[in-house]
């Protein structure tokens, strides 16, 4: 027991089956956009709707976000290249949470934020705790390679680079009324 009164192995397998969900259905709900794979849309219907969001280059847009989706869940599901995963998984949910969510509320019945939200929190809360002695930093001896100053300058550029990426949309302007 450590001082919080846990296992550290109950801890660590914790963390394990954690990464592995969370990462795994992130890089099944990138697998939708792009290959259409688990009763997605694929990368052409995916990209139409990026466009209708305001993303110009709807295809090219809904290729990177799919492929960040994917990347993201990987990393964290085999707990590789600490924070780096996380922050992805965050920029992403970020764009997803403020252009498709926002607008409708919390809760998802409504198609809210509360998926992305709840995916945002987790990559977070892994990205702060670390992925475990059960994961691929630990087996190469990196789980100490992260430290919170450089845990924090990873996800702050994840954050940067999703409210970067919303910037880049064009939202189309209301038609001017005429009398």
């Amino acid at each position: 027991m450590n001082s919080l009164g846990t296992d550290l192995q109950t801890l660590g397998i914790g963390l394990m089956v954690a990464r592995v969900i969370i990462g795994l259905l992130m890089a099944a709900h990138g697998a939708q956009k792009l290959f259409g794979w688990f009763g997605g849309y694929g990368l052409n219907a995916t990209g139409e709707f990026m466009v209708k969001l305001g993303f110009n280059q709807g295809r090219v847009f809904a290729a990177l976000a799919s492929i960040i989706e994917i990347t993201s869940g990987l990393l964290i599901a085999l707990g590789f290249l600490g924070p780096i995963g996380p922050a992805l998984m965050i920029s992403v949910m970020l764009v997803a949470a403020i252009t498709v969510h926002w607008p409708n509320g919390l809760f998802a019945a409504k198609n809210g934020i509360e998926i992305p939200l709840l995916y945002a929190a987790a990559a977070l809360a892994l990205a702060m705790v670390g992925f475990g002695p059960y994961s691929l930093d630990a087996l190469f001896g990196w789980l100490y390679v992260w430290s919170p100053a450089m845990t924090w300058i990873v996800l702050d550029a994840g954050v940067v680079g999703g409210l970067a990426n919303v910037a880049l949309r064009h939202i189309a302007k209301p038609a001017a009324k005429t009398s």
